[in-house]
């Protein structure tokens, strides 16, 4: 009898550890951390849009420069993602901090952005894209920022009439004209149109017919610069 009664204490003490760690994590996932994606930095500087007059000069063509963004939640390390938009030249670089200072080229146009990643997930996020010109001596009127290509977008398939649609950007704000360049041939040679708005609307083309476009932004001084080459598919 007192066996028996030893027996069964001891078989109620188990049984209630077993139910405290089974019923007391308080989590949905079995107890498990759930691992929170980074979240996207946001930029500080140089500036979007503006003249970079910020950097240290090293000679006539170069000087350095010191980009600077927020810590964004979740994240271990960034990757700086820098563009020089006359040669489409990409060049990336990774940091720990929020900040990274890179000698680049005077009297430049670029892009750039920032990726966060974190050492718990391969999941990242990315920041804005800003554009900047690397300030240079004696420059009076900067060209304008190539075109960002908006509709329809790199790779896709669309039906016809087709809509194109850019957004264009100038630090002396004084953009003049848009040609638009819209065909068959990479890159399209066939002028589309010249226009100051920045869609152009109901353009019947042919079914099934992969075509290219690319927009090329003119400022008022004459200057120019030219988009990527995007290309789509009507259905």
């Amino acid at each position: 009898m007192i066996y028996s009664k030893y027996l069964k204490g001891s078989l109620l003490i188990i049984l209630l550890a077993l139910f405290s760690c089974s019923g007391g994590g308080g989590s949905d996932d079995g107890g498990e951390t759930k691992i929170l994606p980074p979240e996207a930095a946001v930029l500080v500087s140089p500036e979007k849009d503006e003249e970079c007059n910020q950097g240290n000069v090293v000679s006539d063509t170069e000087s350095r420069v010191t980009f600077r963004w927020n810590a964004s939640a979740n994240t271990n390390n960034y990757t700086h993602v820098l563009k020089n938009l006359d040669t489409d030249v990409t060049t990336e670089q990774s940091t720990a901090t929020t900040s990274i200072t890179l000698t680049i080229g005077r009297n430049v146009p670029y892009s750039w952005q920032v990726i966060s990643k974190s050492n718990k997930t391969t999941t990242t996020a990315t920041s804005e894209t800003w554009k900047f010109y690397n300030a240079g001596e004696g420059v009076e009127n900067y060209a304008p920022f190539p075109a960002d290509l908006v509709e329809p977008a790199m790779g896709s398939e669309v039906p016809s009439p087709v809509t194109l649609s850019w957004s264009g950007s100038d630090i002396d704000g004084d953009i003049a004209s848009f040609d638009v360049y819209l065909g068959t041939a990479n890159p399209p040679t066939t002028l589309h149109a010249n226009t100051t708005n920045m869609s152009i609307a109901d353009i019947a083309l042919n079914a099934d017919t992969v075509y290219y476009w690319r927009v090329i932004t003119t400022d008022e001084g004459g200057s120019n610069s030219q988009s990527p080459v995007f290309e789509f598919r009507t259905e």
